[in-house]
């Protein structure tokens, strides 16, 4: 009988955004868009459609404003904040001047020219490597959707409004979703589609309902009413889940209660080792509103800013003093602890609309990005320089440059920022003379040169996620070889020796900003490899902490000394999570 049992029981894997385990009914939703359809005007007719097109505007903005209103009500302004990208949308003028024109020269309906601008425009995006970057496409189908609806003169339908405690089982759940379902009764949520940045996966942990994303075609296989187990911490999804698997559950969820209570009370501990050795914990950054999250997770700072997402959803460049007043507030907000400024990795897939004039790339991550695109762009490289230099007059400001490959690079920029120096202090601008400069490693070649590197910085800070893909050439979201991304891979751990040996060698500190970072079952190699500093995602910042303080550096140094004599990924990362299991096998899973 337990043999049939365990033959019903289905498994699906995605990606754990949202912690929890949730059981009950599924409701599957699936998707119902309204076909447009082509329908030929006459020249006559393109002002009528012009009407048409900006009151469907008006009413979609008069639409987005009241969900985030409802929002902001229910859980908070921050996570309202979602819809700012989506207000950016129905007011972006590159898109809307696009749609006027192909009105023009296509002589059709305009909701489908709106279609099809708008959808050229979110696949566009949803192409690029970069998680946020393709979050943004889902806002703009989300938009879109809500547009044609009031160009068809349709009622905004609710993704569900059930009155029964349910799963909600989906392709894909956009903020506006969110706003509207009725989510007393939502007991977890898994999608087809989605990241862990994605707003399913933000709005889920704000409500704190467990969540899976990424399950590709799950709704497709199953059927409303099936009995489910949802486990939103390791993105398993279990359809008519055994007594045996719900009594395995049920204490899981009994021991995960447990650490995040233990986990909380670390917020005032430092991450400390056993034997004594200090590991700087800081937090990782996009947005100012980030902020307060690093010292509610017990962060000692901010190890990477991504200052880039300053363009992102805006058609115009941020000036000196906006950057100015935005690096200031947040480098005050976090005092005494470090505020770490990566300036601009822009270029390539990262450029604001109307910004800059690039042409298209074959392969714009080995392109014109980063350091190179700043280089070439010195009216807004210098900008921001000059903006981090008057805030690093609070004192804890350091600034650390991207993609640096070589000596001439690293010295270029450098130069750069003495001559902004040299005229902010001309006009009488205060400033830290003494400010931290580094470097990030995250190309092999400046791996490989970090003993010369070192010598011309202050401090490195490895980019890992670059550092692997480079290194052993995959592409991080192309399915077809996202396997052989691996972080253990014999040449990327000789990679980072050679990179922290460099640094200590030559006086300096060495930090890890990268996912690695964040990744508990590696954290005794990077202790072991002499890392300085670890910054993660300000939420992973309790359990980094707990891992490393239940770890002796010396144990740490053996495991590196023996796993740079292993042939194999997966030798490597089985010795990893032999210890790591020894000392903190109730973070694991």
């Amino acid at each position: 009988m337990s043999g049939d049992k365990v033959q019903q029981e289905k498994r699906f894997r995605g990606a754990g955004v949202s912690p929890g385990i949730a059981r009950g009914i599924i409701h599957v939703i699936r998707d119902d868009s309204d076909e447009v359809v082509r329908r030929h005007i006459e020249s006559s007719q393109i002002a009528n459609e012009i009407g048409r097109f900006e009151a469907a505007l008006i009413q979609t903005r008069m639409q987005i404003l009241e969900m985030q209103q409802r929002i902001a009500e229910s859980i908070g302004a921050k996570d309202a904040a979602i819809f700012d990208a989506h207000l950016l949308v129905v007011e972006d003028r590159t898109l809307i001047d696009e749609v006027l024109r192909k009105l023009e020269t296509d002589l059709c309906n305009v909701e489908f020219v709106f279609q099809e601008v708008a959808t050229h425009y979110a696949q566009t995006l949803s192409k690029i490597d970069d998680p946020y970057l393709r979050e943004r496409a889902l806002d703009i189908e989300d938009v879109t959707r809500r547009v044609i609806r009031n160009l068809q003169g349709k009622v905004q339908k609710p993704v569900v409004g059930l009155i029964e405690p349910h799963i909600c089982v989906t392709h894909n759940l956009t903020p506006s979703d969110m706003a509207t379902m009725n989510k007393e009764q939502v007991l977890g949520i898994a999608t087809d589609l989605g990241s862990r940045t994605s707003h399913t996966a933000i709005m889920a942990r704000s409500l704190e309902i467990p969540a899976i994303v990424g399950l590709h075609d799950v709704t497709e296989k199953l059927e409303t009413g099936q009995q489910v187990l949802l486990d939103g911490t390791n993105g398993v999804l279990i359809i008519d889940p055994t007594p045996e698997t719900l009594t395995q559950y049920e204490e899981i969820e009994s021991r995960r209660v447990q650490v995040m209570a233990q986990l909380k009370e670390l917020r005032e501990t430092k991450s400390t080792t056993r034997d004594g050795r200090h590991i700087v914990l800081s937090a990782n950054i996009e947005l100012p509103d980030d902020v307060a999250a690093v010292a509610a997770n017990g962060a000692e700072g901010i190890g990477l800013y991504r200052t880039e997402f300053l363009y992102l959803n805006r058609g115009t460049l941020p000036g000196e003093e906006e950057q100015y007043q935005t690096y200031q507030q947040v480098a005050e907000h976090v005092a005494p602890n470090p505020l770490i400024i990566r300036t601009f990795d822009l270029g390539g897939d990262k450029l604001a609309p109307g910004s800059v004039d690039v042409t298209d790339e074959m392969n714009p991550f080995l392109g014109w990005r980063a350091i190179r695109f700043c280089l070439e762009n010195m009216d807004i490289f210098k900008t921001q320089l000059r903006a981090i230099l008057r805030a690093s007059a609070v004192g804890n400001v350091k600034l650390m440059f991207p993609m640096i490959s070589g000596l001439d690079e690293l010295r270029r920029a450098v130069a750069v920022l003495k001559e902004c120096a040299q005229d902010l202090d001309r006009d009488g601008h205060a400033f830290n003379q003494k400010m931290e400069v580094g470097a990030m490693i995250e190309i092999p070649s400046a791996a490989i040169l970090a003993d010369t590197l070192a010598r011309e910085v202050d401090f490195f800070s490895v980019g890992t996620n670059d550092l692997i893909q480079y290194t052993i050439a995959v592409d991080r979201v192309n399915e077809k070889i996202a396997h052989l991304y691996e972080p253990t891979h014999p040449a990327v751990l000789r990679l980072l020796k050679m990179i922290a040996d460099g640094a200590h060698a030559n006086g300096i500190w060495v930090g890890v900003c990268g996912e690695m970072a964040g990744d508990i079952a590696l954290i005794p190699l990077l202790l072991g490899l002499g890392m300085d500093e670890l910054s993660v995602g300000a939420t992973l910042v309790p359990r980094v902490k707990r891992a490393v303080q239940t770890l002796a550096i010396k144990e740490c140094q053996n495991l590196v000394e023996e796993a740079l004599k292993l042939q194999t990924p997966s030798q490597i990362l089985t010795r990893c999570l032999e210890l790591a299991s020894q000392r903190y096998g109730d973070l694991l899973g």
